[in-house]
């Protein structure tokens, strides 16, 4: 069973703060959430629903993909599966000069089971005792669905991969609500059950700096600057995960 407290709680020593002696350049993670779909302004839950972009989302998309042209310095573009995020990767890769979309399974999100394409007042009407315990607990998974639990062990696989295995630089990583705050809470070193205090805005960008020796920092949250600058739909939509019922 996945243990989903803190290190603090677990009397773990904490390296994890920007205080320690590095010596060794990080692997600077950009986290971008994909664009808006059709299901995003109703604040339905998508998972691992196949849905694509919606004209507003694919401006998004264009709009980050300005501003990650312009920030330059990335090697690697690494996507979910899922169709609304590989969309957005393609638009942003093209923006950097036609860099090769890396799909990664595990940076899917969290799969909703049979809440998929519903809100979160529906779900509480229909399962009001799961959605209860849903929403308590990280290792309680809707039914026929993913924990956050589960989740977070597919996203530890995708830090060793990336830090581990990684030159130091800048890698994109392309994905959902559920995954993106599930690296910050690896990053932080916070209870998983924090992700439920956080919100991200379609097509925002996040930045986690990731050292060798377990370091990370959290550089950037949930910047939306580039949709502001590009006139862009913005508002805070929902849609996934933890977000689905805030």
């Amino acid at each position: 069973m996945t243990d989903t407290s803190s290190p603090h709680d677990r009397g773990e020593p904490d390296r994890g703060t920007g205080w320690n002696c590095v010596t060794a350049p990080p692997v600077t993670t950009l986290l971008l959430r994909h664009g808006d779909t059709p299901l995003s302004p109703q604040k339905r839950f998508s998972g691992v629903s196949e849905v694509g972009l919606s004209a507003d989302g694919v401006a998004q998309a264009q709009a980050a993909a300005r501003r990650l042209a312009e920030r330059g310095g990335i090697s690697a573009v690494l996507s979910s599966p899922l169709r609304r995020a590989r969309q957005t990767a393609e638009i942003v890769a093209d923006g950097l000069g036609g860099c090769p979309v890396l799909v990664d399974d595990d940076l899917r999100e969290t799969d909703f089971g049979e809440w998929e394409g519903l809100t979160f007042e529906e779900v509480r009407a229909a399962w009001p005792d799961e959605a209860a315990a849903w929403s308590s607990d990280p290792a309680v998974a809707p039914p026929g669905g993913e924990s956050f639990a589960d989740t977070l062990t597919r996203l530890q696989r995708v830090r060793a991969r990336v830090v581990e295995r990684l030159p130091a630089g800048t890698v994109l990583l392309v994905s959902h609500v559920g995954a993106i705050k599930t690296l910050v809470v690896m990053a932080l070193r916070a209870p998983l059950a924090s992700m439920h205090r956080m919100f991200l805005d379609s097509a925002c960008l996040s930045e986690i700096d990731w050292f060798r020796d377990g370091t990370a920092v959290v550089r950037v949250f949930n910047d939306t600057a580039h949709l502001r600058d590009a006139g862009c739909d913005c508002a805070s939509r929902g849609g996934e995960s933890g977000n689905a019922q805030r």
